[in-house]
Parts: C-alpha cells; structure tokens; sequence
C-alpha cells in the first residue's frame, strides 16, 4: 500500500480511563432501563454522608452551606433534576448536571397484588436485579418497605425461594438507599407530612443477609436515620439476620435498630437442615448474642421469626421447646404461615396448628402474632423474593429438583 495512503486508515481506538462509579454492566440482554456509559461516568451523590457529598462538590466551588441545601433538595424534598434547585444559581445547576446525578434504580417490573402489596423489580448499573415489596397497612396508613442488601443470598436456607439465588454481590449504600427513595417517589410520599406517611418504616427483610454486608448496610441505615434527611425513627427500621453471630453486638452498639431473628426451629438438627448456618453458629451461641443484644429490654425486644413448616417445626412439643429456648431473652415471635414458592419441599401448616401453637405460646406470656400472608399472588410474601429475571443455574435446577424429589417422597408420590 502506498505511504500516502497510510495516514487514511483508521487507528484502533486506546482504552479511556474511566472513574470508578459502577460502571460494569451486562450487554448479553438489552434493557431499556441501562443508564447510557456518560450517565454512569457521572457520580451519584445518593449514598454520600455529608462530609463526603462535600467533598465531592467542593471542586465546583460549592460552599458548605450550599452542600446542606444540596443535602435538603435530595433527602427531604426527593428532588432529583438539579435544574428543579432553585436555591441554587443557573451555573451551579448546569455545573452539578455535568458531572453529577441523583440516581434512584430503575424499575424493570412493577406488580401490585389484590391486596394493595407492591412488588418492584430493580436494575442496577450493571443490570443486576433485586427485588423491593411495600406492604400498606390494613388499619393504618402506616406501610412498611421490604428492602434488599444483596443481590442473591449465600446462605441457602432450604425454605426460602431467595435461597435458591446464588449470591452475585453486596449491594452499595447507594443502591440500598435508592431503594427508599425510588419507594418514596412512587409513593407520591416527598410532600405527605409525617403522619400522613405511607412508608415510615423500613424492614432489611428482602434478598441477602444484611449482617454480610454490614459495612454498607450500616452506611445507608446512617443515612436514613439522620434527623435532617429522611430521618426514619431507629425504632422504625427492623434488621433481619438469620444469626451472624459475631455481627450482632456490633450492630446494636452502632446502629440501635430493631433486631429480628430467623429462626424457625429450635434444636441444632433441624437447624442444620433447614438453615445450613447453625453450624456454624449453632442455636446456644445464637441465644446467647440475644441475650447480650446491646440496648434489650422490655420496651426494646427481640423478634423471632419462625416460619410454620407442615409436619416439620408446627407441633405443640416444638412450641414448648421454644417457650424454653426464649426464656430470660425479652421477645416477641412472629409466626409465618409458610408462603409457597415454585420446586418448594415444603407445605404451610394447617390454620389449627398455627393458631394452637400461636396460643401456647401467648399463654406462656410471649406476644406471637400471625403474620398474614401478604402479596401471595405476586410472590412478594415473606420468603417468596427471587429475581425473575436470573437464569437458573445447572446447581439451582439440581436443588430444586432435590426439594421437589424430598416433597414427592413425603407424600408418598414416589
């Protein structure tokens, strides 16, 4: 080829350096939700603590009383379109747009049960999915928002359609605020006064275990709680753990939030086998944590949360053994009619036995509500949350198939 002509032929473009603000995602399926690549070089400040949010703005010559504005228009008025700022000047604003964004997930699929339970499916950056459930209350208008930490879970307890989800990642506290926020905006619930609020409180019941990812989840649970921002009540956020022991005391001596416990059995060999993490924290040093939670007390308990199994943890010997197992731990349990998921082993137990044993228990002097089933038909109950989206994989479809030969073989079909 002639020299000449050499100087016309196109050069391989060299890869940018990009900043590190989530950038990742999957291209393998189109998703109209996906923010385009300039609108992931851009840093959300959702999830910055103040200190940090200053920080960030600080370049653009934003002084730390307009930081604290900044902080009103984002978590007490739930602006996200810096143009709608108007404390601030037009420059500002147009200088914040270029280099920022007040980032919510996206919605993917959005479903509402016959009994006003909201399910959404959220896409993150890199087009992960989590779910998040709003659930109105029926004699209040006070609902509570199920909320995700992960992105999948590790633990693999045997009753949880969750469980069946590998783990991919923790989320970030952005993502976990987000969730809150996006609840908010399509709650119309920004302008509400507080007692007017459809979503006051906030329960870490969703996919993943919040106490692996403590160091986000924490962040965000910061955040949440502080009294110029969304501020929602310590005593209005509930974590939920299926017992990280050695998690526990930190999270009440930093964090001060309600504690609930899964726990659904209440000897080791059952535990082992419906939640494989009692072996490594079995149920002695469970309790004890309980016991030790920093700030118990009688106006300050500990939830138990013990799914009802058919056959498995639903008798009246078992209500005694957990009468026994709770004693001198100020508590409450809540009883959950098991909420049936695709390939699920298990079966709910009949309404007799609940309310037997939701009976011995209360006369023995522990305060144990039925949880109605909530979202059933959308699978947003207690248990049944799974990204609709996430392929199975060849160990997902062989644990499944596991679970539904066990059910076979216990009714006999096989």
């Amino acid at each position: 080829m002639p020299m000449a002509q050499k100087k016309h032929i196109k050069q391989p473009l060299k890869p940018v350096a990009l900043p590190d603000f989530n950038l990742a995602f999957d291209i393998s399926k189109p998703n109209r939700h996906i923010p385009s690549i300039m609108e992931q070089a851009k840093k959300s400040l959702i999830g910055l603590p103040r200190e940090e949010l200053l920080a960030a703005v600080a370049p653009l010559g934003v002084e730390p009383f307009r930081a604290k504005q900044l902080w009103h228009w984002m978590y007490v008025r739930g602006v996200t379109d810096f143009a709608l700022m108007t404390s601030f000047s037009k420059p500002l604003r147009e200088e914040l747009a270029k280099h920022f964004v007040v980032q919510r997930p996206a919605i993917t699929e959005a479903q509402k049960s016959v009994d006003g339970t909201q399910k959404w499916l959220l896409s993150m950056n890199d087009n992960q999915k989590v779910e998040m459930v709003h659930i109105p209350s029926v004699t209040r208008d006070i609902g509570a928002l199920c909320i995700s930490s992960q992105v999948g879970c590790t633990l693999t307890c045997r009753f949880c359609h969750t469980g069946t989800q590998r783990l991919v990642r923790n989320l970030d506290a952005t993502e976990i605020i987000g969730q809150v926020m996006l609840a908010r905006d399509q709650l119309g619930d920004w302008t509400a006064q507080s007692q007017d609020r459809l979503l006051n409180n906030i329960v870490f019941m969703g996919m993943g275990e919040p106490l692996y990812n403590y160091d986000q989840v924490s962040k965000a649970i910061k955040m949440l709680t502080d009294p110029d921002g969304i501020s929602i009540s310590k005593r209005r956020i509930t974590l939920s753990t299926s017992g990280v022991v050695p998690m526990m005391k930190q999270c009440g001596e930093e964090l001060g939030v309600n504690l609930a416990i899964s726990l659904h059995a209440t000897n080791d060999e059952l535990r082992n086998h419906i939640m494989p993490l009692n072996r490594k924290y079995p149920i002695k040093e469970l309790m004890e944590a309980c016991r030790n939670y920093p700030g118990l007390s009688n106006s300050r308990r500990i939830t138990f949360e013990y799914v009802m199994l058919k056959g498995v943890n639903d008798s009246i010997a078992d209500a005694k053994a957990l009468v026994k197992l709770l004693a001198g731990i100020p508590s409450k349990v809540n009883l959950i009619p098991f909420n049936a998921w695709p390939g699920s082993a298990f079966e709910c137990s009949d309404d007799d036995t609940i309310e037997a044993f939701g009976d011995y228990l209360n006369n023995a002097g522990y305060v144990s509500p039925i949880r109605r089933p909530r979202g059933r038909d959308i699978l947003a109950a207690c248990g049944q949350l799974k990204s609709a989206s996430m392929k199975l994989s060849v160990t997902e479809r062989a644990a499944i198939a596991e679970l539904q030969r066990e059910k076979e073989l216990a009714q006999g079909l096989v």
